[in-house]
């Protein structure tokens, strides 16, 4: 079933508390209700084992990479070369997702990005590899990635529907953050046994359930989107779109500033690991494995949420700053891997609501375009932020980047809070609620009825 050009699109979210129009069948949802989709259930398995493979890659090249080099720099320049083809060709992408069927091409930049793994795997295992292959290896991912998310990201909905979006879009982002809790685990196994190797190998190999899970997919029974048709002026429309509305352009900014400069995990917690607590991989995967831990709460909660309010959006990222800052300054080992869940639930909220809105938000007939600038802006930002906050990392030391990343993250919440506040015509109004003190944004026609009385 076509849904056309704007049908499965809703209106505009307000950002601090209007319902959108899918708010209420997800109200209806179960935690778990999109999985009784056949289609969506083959992509969510394959994606399973695929992302845990991910994530045993992740921690095994940096910290291959940290023990050929010694340098958080080398980290961070690893992480900017995988996502230097987002930030250079990531609207492209969104282009060429907008014409393309979703399915035939993510079979070919999956396959890609199993090759590139095995290839990977055969250099580290033969004891022949050099710190500029992993540097190619993490260019060639990512100008796979250039097509393969944006793909990924709109073809949910043609799996489950609008109905199902919000649903289907947080079960995404717990697949990902669950497989974060075995991934890291089996990696710092790995690379203390055997070597980071068969990390990469076994990446490359998870690549087969996605692959066969699409290839089983029922035609049928997708929701096809019609495709853009090819044409001059399609990149320029697509910003143009977005830069004509608020709450779509305010919150790629938002994630824009903490991609770049606050979710440098690579470069942040294996520094932590290494210098600052003398650790060795299995602590840096233990990082990892505490914030998934939080990360896949904060998923589920999103999945039994029926709204993606940009209020939450702000309030979300500005914890996220200030748990970074509060982890910057942990005396202990024990305090620091602590605050790792909190900073992995937040971290998540923000993913997840800014994911869930802009798709909710967006026609159709645009959203692989939208979709691409805000992975090109998310992640497309650490090839800028990456080599910064290494550099930083190495001159002043690991709690300065980390604590520098948490007061940007915060600064840039606050700002553009703000601004979404003037936006939708909102005001800040101290009050009572409930007969508890309240500092809320509300209309500003309800600013005087709200304020204490004198």
């Amino acid at each position: 079933m076509s849904t056309g050009s704007g049908a499965a699109s809703a209106p505009a979210p307000d950002p601090y508390g209007t319902r959108t129009a899918l708010d209420a069948p997800a109200r209806k949802n179960s935690m778990f209700s999109s999985l009784r989709i056949r289609n969506y259930r083959l992509f969510f398995l394959g994606q399973v084992v695929s992302n845990i493979g991910t994530w045993m890659q992740r921690i095994a090249q940096d910290w291959l990479v940290l023990s050929l080099t010694g340098s958080s720099a080398a980290v961070g320049i690893t992480t900017a070369l995988q996502f230097l083809p987002m930030l250079l060709f990531g609207l492209y992408g969104g282009v060429l997702v907008d014409r393309l069927r979703k399915r035939p091409t993510l079979l070919v930049t999956q396959s890609a990005m199993a090759l590139t793994s095995i290839a990977l795997a055969v250099l580290t295992l033969t004891g022949l590899v050099e710190v500029w292959h992993i540097y190619v290896a993490a260019l060639a991912l990512g100008l796979a990635t250039v097509v393969d998310n944006p793909a990924r990201q709109s073809f949910v909905s043609e799996l489950v529907g609008p109905g199902q979006l919000q649903n289907a879009v947080s079960l995404n982002s717990a697949n990902f953050q669950s497989a974060r809790l075995v991934g890291p685990a089996v990696a710092g196994l790995l690379i203390t046994g055997v070597g980071a190797g068969w990390a990469f190998l076994l990446n490359g190999l998870s690549f087969v359930a996605p692959l066969t899970g699409l290839m089983l997919m029922r035609t049928r029974e997708l929701h096809p989107v019609e495709r853009a048709p090819r044409g001059k002026g399609q990149l320029r429309e697509g910003l143009r779109y977005v830069a004509g509305r608020p709450d779509l352009l305010w919150p790629i900014v938002l994630v824009g500033f903490m991609g770049t400069f606050a979710f440098n995990f690579p470069v942040y917690l294996s520094a932590f690991a290494d210098d600052v607590f003398h650790g060795d991989a299995g602590v840096y995967s233990m990082f990892n494995t505490l914030m998934a831990v939080g990360s896949v709460s904060g998923a589920l909660l999103a999945a039994r949420r029926g709204t993606a309010r940009l209020r939450l959006l702000i309030v979300a990222a500005m914890a996220f700053g200030a748990l970074e800052i509060l982890a910057a300054a942990s005396p202990e080992l024990w305090v620091f891997a602590l605050i790792m869940v909190p900073l992995g639930l937040v971290s998540m909220t923000v993913n997840v609501t800014t994911n869930t809105s802009l798709q909710m938000s967006t026609d159709p007939s645009v959203r692989g375009r939208v979709m691409a600038l805000y992975m090109m802006v998310f992640l497309g930002g650490a090839p800028v932020g990456a080599p910064i906050v290494g550099w930083v990392t190495d001159t002043y030391g690991a709690r300065v980047g980390f604590a520098a990343g948490g007061g940007i993250a915060m600064t840039a919440a606050a700002v553009i809070g703000l601004v979404l506040a003037r936006a939708g015509g909102l005001r800040l109004a101290v009050g009572w609620h409930h007969g508890h003190p309240s500092i809320r944004f509300v209309p500003r026609d309800r600013v005087k009825a709200l304020a204490p009385a004198a």
